[in-house]
């Protein structure tokens, strides 16, 4: 009972008073504002939750169905300020005593059956035209004010992963050989949701599944010797990514070789992960770091992660990427080979990473890579 009282309190704290998130709402809002003035919008339209989160500063992040990309509620920003949500009436008491509660928005509803709100969109809007984040290329709508996180993000972002590894550290710590995969994935989810995070992956692989599959979703294997908890969490629409592995008994040769491969790749990308760089630099960051440790053409069996934030990977780091690496932004690299991986998320902030899920009490697999040593999770050998 008392840990779930200091975490509520925890979650309270970080949830800021109404002066600091109507403080952070209202930096967003003028970015949005000037962005609509410099690209001559009239309007820009939110259904997208990764949106959403990002604008209310968290707030309004709960989906009711789990899956969908889109929220019940859609926000219409006009170029002068004025903000809206626009919300079918039987969501409406709830929208505006807890998500909207705080911030200045004008609540539109209208009854479920007849929720289309174009019109009233158009007429706020006026002739001008309206950017949305649905269709072809709207997800890309407000990726580059995602990207760099403000200090009360930070904030949010620094609990979220520290719960995320304590809870995959109590399962690693729980598993034993017999169990299913998905027990594993059952006993993450409680963990999460039981702290008020939402899993959004599980992954979870037994034995041959972790070295035959790089996405092994949960079936029914059951641990022997290797296993893999592979999980992203969700919290105030931010996103966490973190892996980590069990082997009970002596661990192969060839796992240790594996693990040792991957943690080198990690450790290069992170000194590469500075403010500027390249998507396409840093997938040949990867593919070079494979080629030298004698694993060439390792980066095209799977994706080696990227930029992280509000979604799972806001981008890739792909051959011809021109995405960039902003300060104050958050990465979640992930290199695998042979049924080694590394995955955690970090956060690049004035030059330096920050670990966002660091497991201290998990073993590491430590790299130097010129005056930088990196640590990365090893395996827990029970």
């Amino acid at each position: 009972m008392a840990k779930t009282a200091s975490m509520a309190e925890g979650i309270k704290e970080l949830e800021q008073s109404a002066q600091i998130l109507l403080a952070e709402f209202e930096t967003k809002r003028r970015r949005l504002c000037e962005q609509m003035a410099s690209s001559g919008l009239a309007a820009v339209q939110l259904q997208r939750t990764e949106n959403i989160a990002w604008l209310t500063a968290g707030r309004v992040d709960r989906r009711v169905l789990l899956p969908s990309a889109t929220g019940i509620a859609t926000i219409l920003v006009l170029r002068g300020g004025d903000a809206f949500y626009f919300a079918p009436d039987n969501e409406a008491r709830r929208l505006a005593e807890e998500d909207f509660a705080g911030l200045p928005f004008t609540a539109i509803t209208t009854p479920w059956h007849t929720a289309d709100f174009s019109a009233k969109m158009r007429s706020l809007a006026g002739d001008g035209r309206i950017a949305a984040d649905i269709g072809p290329e709207g997800g890309a709508l407000l990726l580059e004010h995602r990207a760099s996180l403000a200090d009360t993000e930070v904030d949010r972002y620094r609990w979220l992963g520290r719960n995320t590894a304590e809870v995959t550290v109590n399962v690693l710590n729980s598993l034993q050989p017999g169990v299913t995969e998905g027990t594993m994935a059952a006993r993450v989810a409680s963990g999460l949701l039981e702290r008020g995070i939402e899993p959004s992956v599980l992954l979870m692989a037994a034995d041959d599944r972790v070295l035959r599959y790089k996405h092994a979703v949960a079936q029914n294997a059951t641990l022997e010797h290797f296993g893999m908890l592979n999980l992203c969490s969700r919290r105030w629409g931010l996103c966490i990514s973190i892996t980590r592995f069990v082997h009970f008994g002596p661990l192969p040769q060839r796992l240790t070789e594996a693990f040792a491969v991957a943690g080198e790749v990690n450790a290069r990308l992170l000194a590469a992960t500075k403010a500027g760089a390249t998507s396409a630099e840093l997938f040949a960051t990867a593919a070079d770091t494979y080629a030298l440790l004698g694993h060439r053409g390792e980066e095209q069996h799977h994706h080696q992660g990227g930029a992280t934030g509000y979604a799972e990977r806001e981008w890739l780091a792909t051959p011809a990427g021109k995405e960039r690496v902003m300060n104050n932004q958050a990465f979640a690299w992930n290199p695998s080979v042979a049924g080694g991986k590394v995955e955690e998320t970090v956060l690049l902030r004035d030059g330096a990473i920050e670990l966002l899920t660091g497991t201290p009490d998990l073993p590491v697999v430590s790299t130097k890579t010129g005056d930088l040593t990196t640590q990365s999770a090893g395996v827990l050998v029970r």
